[in-house]
């Protein structure tokens, strides 16, 4: 079986996304998919330095980079158009059986669905969150007229829309989309674990050992919460802890948080990590004893799951997806947006340290069981041979 997946691009700076599917990929060529990636070298206001127009192996995943249209306007930049890819395909997707479009309201994603209508080639969409409610809310008049004019039809000629999770379905089914829908998680390549993280994580830092350290690890932006977070962090300042924050964003949000810190008088508490990567992003996550992730809106949230995989308990707020898992198998911590309800949490958590390493425990096994890309990728390559049977 041949699938091409489709992404407007593929680096880390894009987030947990572009991550999700190169692991994707991996996993369904382990189970013998001949699975690929057409994507622009988009990274970020940036372009990757990768060859172009042919076929190369990208952290051990097959991929085909095509040039991205990069003019000095950011948002005509970040549609991501490329003519490159748009000639490639036109020749060459008739080669796959299968194609999986990530992500929406972007010009790889709607061009290949187009291109695939026009060639009668069958599609299954994973729309990544954008079709929930706190995204269509972003520049909301744009993505209502795109809907109306291209991606609504688009999807509807899909073979199947793959959500992540149910409480994503849940919020799309307002649109009333005319499609067969999927409920599948993203899943997770399980770590090496670091027998000495804790310690390690505190030298680092010059953290007493004994001290609570609370991680927040996801991109900087308005959407995660952060200023209900800090100012809740900052009521209960009669406790020890430490606050991480790892992950990178805007200049202009980076100065924000900074005051935010500042005038909350957590700054001697406080360590901003930048972004991260490999074992220093292992390090931060094994090593820590709270993960936080007060935000808005997160269709799945692949980093809480890193998280629960490696024993770390999690405070979350009910617009991450994966909230209802949370609560439901008692993996930490689910609070009201709002910052007496975040302060209130905390401070139970700092009261029972016992009852969220327990928490862990069970976080720790049950995504062995049940989150693993092994076993997401034995669904998907099920739900890939359904959809073929259905459109022999």
């Amino acid at each position: 079986m041949k699938v091409l997946h489709v992404i407007p691009s593929v680096p880390q700076v894009r987030g947990g996304t572009s991550q999700a599917v190169l692991d994707m990929v991996k996993a369904l060529r382990v189970n013998n998919i001949d699975a690929e990636i057409a994507t622009t070298n988009d990274n970020g206001d940036d372009l990757l330095d990768v060859p172009l127009q042919k076929r190369i192996e990208y952290k051990h995943v097959p991929v085909w980079f095509f040039h991205r249209f990069s003019p000095t306007i950011k948002p005509v930049r970040e549609y991501a158009f490329s003519k490159q890819f748009t000639h490639w395909l036109w020749s060459n997707i008739g080669n796959y059986q299968l194609v999986h479009v990530h992500a929406l309201f972007s010009y790889l994603p709607t061009i290949t669905m187009v291109s695939a209508r026009s060639k009668n080639i069958p599609y299954i969409v994973t729309p990544h969150g954008l079709l929930c409610k706190w995204s269509l809310q972003q520049s909301a008049q744009k993505k209502q007229i795109y809907l109306k004019l291209l991606e609504r039809a688009n999807i509807n000629s899909s073979q199947t829309i793959h959500f992540t999770s149910q409480q994503e379905q849940q919020e799309v089914s307002q649109l009333k989309l005319e499609t067969p829908e999927l409920v599948l998680p993203l899943g997770i390549s399980l770590p090496k674990q670091i027998p000495d993280a804790r310690l390690r994580l505190r030298q680092h830092f010059n953290i007493p050992i004994d001290e609570p350290v609370i991680l927040f690890l996801s991109r900087l932006h308005p959407k995660k919460g952060l200023d209900y977070l800090i100012p809740a962090l900052s009521k209960i300042a009669h406790y020890r802890f430490t606050l991480i924050l790892a992950g990178s964003g805007t200049p202009e949000y980076e100065a924000q948080l900074n005051s935010l810190i500042t005038s909350s008088g957590l700054c001697d508490r406080t360590f901003f990590a930048g972004f991260v990567t490999g074992e220093s992003k292992e390090l931060l996550l094994q090593g820590s004893d709270l993960f936080v992730l007060t935000s808005h809106s997160e269709n799945f949230a692949v980093a809480v799951l890193e998280a629960l995989a490696v024993g770390l308990p999690v405070l979350v707020t009910p617009g991450v997806a994966l909230a209802a898992v949370v609560q439901q198998h008692k993996l930490g911590y689910v609070t009201d947006l709002n910052v007496l309800a975040i302060t209130n949490t905390l401070e139970h958590y700092l009261n029972h340290p016992q009852a969220a390493k327990e928490m862990g425990e069970r976080a720790r096994k049950l995504v062995c069981e049940k989150y693993t890309w092994k076993q997401i990728a034995s669904q998907m390559q099920q739900v890939y041979l359904d959809i073929l049977n259905n459109c022999i």
